[in-house]
């Protein structure tokens, strides 16, 4: 059916019946301009929508069929990332459990419900998770627990459980094979070694004291770079893993707290930060540090202004660029699902 929607040159909206909290962007190459939208409910029952996009209509459809309920507000929601449409047409979200949901044309069905809790039924909650590209059956998940769980889809089996942080997980990204990041209230950035368990690596702890750590995002196609944004703060805090504990740049333009972000995962050079100040900013910070050195380190705070903006009607939640198609952005804020084209 034909959805609610609006239209303005370059900014595409899809209004749902509920708030919106979680996107994610489909990969598959017979599915381009797919998103899943999970909604964002102070109950225990919430919802997950496939949404279409039409590039040569502009125009949004959606499926009453690919809608399916969702215990408690998705914390994270992924595409099985993968160009091959060979592939099962999976989807992932997270929330109380890892669940591995899969896609038919009439209907989505859950496949797999993955709980970390050997001794009990119950899971603590997860709050983020990271499927890994480059080994399609892992994803690793963060959580209140203080855990970074290892999951093999395929099997259905835990790989690894680590411990490193004092306080809950809120975030987790992988940046390489065997290598992944987290943040946590405990204010750190760590990054960990599957070959050495035993260990992990504080690459930036938060100046705020006791402040912590919320959001974090490894660059996918630049791994030297990983972005972080810490509780209530207006800063996206850019680090170079070559260079631990000092920020490569702050990135200080919003005037209020950042919510989300996302690197452009085709040169790795750009990214997209959103937050409470209804805005989205992005920023072109690699080739400002590679052609400016006073842009290195703390001195940077204030410097770096964003290359564009774009103002919404009320605090943005999310954000979300497109693997398949790279000039656009997906952003959530209120009952709106909006494509940027940028």
């Amino acid at each position: 059916m034909q959805s609610s929607s609006e239209k303005r040159p370059g900014i595409y909206t899809y209004i749902a019946q509920w708030p919106i909290y979680s996107l994610a962007w489909s990969v598959r190459q017979d599915k381009k301009s797919r998103l899943a939208i999970g909604s964002f409910l102070e109950d225990y029952s919430n919802k997950v929508e496939i949404v279409q996009f039409n590039r040569d209509t502009s125009d949004f459809t959606t499926d009453s069929r690919l809608i399916f309920d969702h215990p408690y507000s998705p914390t994270n929601l992924m595409f099985f990332p993968s160009e091959d449409a060979a592939n099962p047409d999976i989807i992932a979200t997270s929330g109380d459990y890892l669940r591995i949901w899969q896609i038919h044309d009439d209907r989505i069905e859950l496949k797999s419900l993955l709980n970390g809790n050997k001794s009990s039924e119950f899971s603590s909650a997860i709050t983020s998770f990271d499927w890994a590209d480059f080994d399609v059956h892992r994803v690793a998940t963060s959580s209140v627990d203080t855990t970074c769980v290892i999951w093999d889809i395929e099997k259905e089996v835990i790989d690894a459980q680590l411990v490193a942080h004092d306080k809950e997980v809120f975030d987790i990204s992988w940046g390489a094979f065997n290598v992944f990041a987290s943040v946590s209230g405990d204010g750190s950035v760590r990054v960990f070694d599957l070959r050495n368990k035993e260990r992990s690596t504080i690459i930036y702890e938060n100046t705020m004291q006791d402040c912590p750590l919320l959001r974090l995002e490894w660059n996918k196609r630049d791994p030297r770079f990983i972005a972080t944004v810490g509780m209530d703060s207006n800063k996206v805090v850019i680090l170079d893993i070559r260079f631990p504990t000092t920020p490569l740049m702050e990135l200080c333009k919003h005037k209020a707290s950042v919510n989300a972000i996302s690197w452009s995962p085709c040169t790795g050079r750009q990214i997209c930060s959103v937050g409470d100040d209804s805005r989205a900013l992005l920023w072109d910070v690699v080739s400002k540090a590679g052609e400016r050195p006073e842009y290195s380190g703390a001195g940077a705070n204030s410097q770096v202004e964003p290359e564009m903006w774009y103002g919404s009607m009320a605090a943005i939640n999310n954000v979300r660029w497109s693997p398949a198609e790279l000039d656009w952005i997906a952003i959530a804020f209120f009952t709106k699902l909006q494509l940027l084209k940028v």
